[in-house]
């Protein structure tokens, strides 16, 4: 028996995963993180999932389950799908689809995560056409109790008149049909502060994705960076505890690590010490 238990024993110290089950994660988690993992094995990365200490998720894919077998699985291991992904496609021409969806996962939120543009350039056309989309499912979506967030992804933040294309999404998406999710890293990415964003737009952030950047990774506004740059909260330059403080003052509701190299594994528990150690 003794030996049995120091091999127990053994392998909890070496699983940092297994120690994170000792308290919920502070924060949630984008499920795309591990969509490797998840094409290889849906019910066991689910169960890391838990075993992480994470009790709310965000979704984009269910890997091949329906979204009502997906459901069951989350409510299998404690996990609450806040969030789901709308695609811009779907919310152009199919609204009751991205509504059957969200509800059959009981989330609250639909988030687009992508506009159409022509190549690396967002243009006043590309920008109109998401304006007219997205107010309208919007709107529907919220007459039936889901928020629509749209997703920074840099490209917005490329200049127009007197400021970006962000600002002009800001001010022509009606704040009663959609709103943002943060990402800080593409809001780092070409150059633009979250915490300077954030209390320029209060209220307008429902939900964040967090990750860090490696420093010294090269400035971008087309949407497109190395994954690898992705490196656990609190080792990179986007300035995360300052982000935090500021995006709780300003209305974000909901947190979801998302780190998206091939390294997510082992670096998402060091990301929850660190949020955890967080004042």
């Amino acid at each position: 028996m003794r030996t049995l238990y120091a091999l127990l024993l053994a392998g909890l110290l070496q699983s940092g995963v297994t120690a994170q089950a000792q308290k919920p994660a502070p924060v949630g988690l984008e499920l795309y993180s591990f969509r490797n993992q998840f094409a290889k094995d849906v019910p066991g990365t689910m169960a890391t999932v838990k075993q992480m200490g994470f009790r709310e998720v965000e979704v984009a894919g269910t890997y091949g389950l329906t979204f009502p077998d997906f459901r069951k699985l989350l409510d299998q291991n404690g996990l609450k799908a806040i969030a789901t992904e709308g695609t811009f496609d779907d919310l152009e021409g199919n609204v009751p689809k991205v509504l059957a969806e969200a509800k059959a996962l009981g989330a609250k939120y639909v988030v687009c995560f992508w506009l159409p543009h022509p190549g690396d350039m967002f243009t006043i056309e590309s920008a109109d056409r998401a304006i007219d989309v997205l107010n309208t499912a919007g709107k529907l979506l919220a007459e039936n109790g889901i928020s629509l967030c749209y997703h920074t992804h840099g490209y917005e933040f490329q200049t127009y008149k007197d400021g970006t294309f962000f600002d002009y999404l800001a001010e022509n998406f009606d704040p009663k049909s959609v709103n943002f999710e943060m990402d800080v890293f593409w809001v780092k990415a070409p150059g633009y502060d979250p915490v300077a964003i954030l209390q320029k737009y209060p209220k307008r952030f429902l939900l964040m994705h967090l990750k860090d950047r490696k420093p010294g990774t090269p400035e971008s506004n087309n949407g497109k960076a190395d994954v690898e740059s992705n490196v656990a909260l609190g080792q990179g330059d986007i300035g995360i505890a300052a982000v935090m403080k500021q995006a709780k003052k300003s209305g974000v509701k909901h947190f979801f690590i998302e780190d998206e190299s091939s390294r997510s594994m082992q670096q998402i528990p060091q990301s929850i010490s660190f949020l955890t150690g967080l004042k």
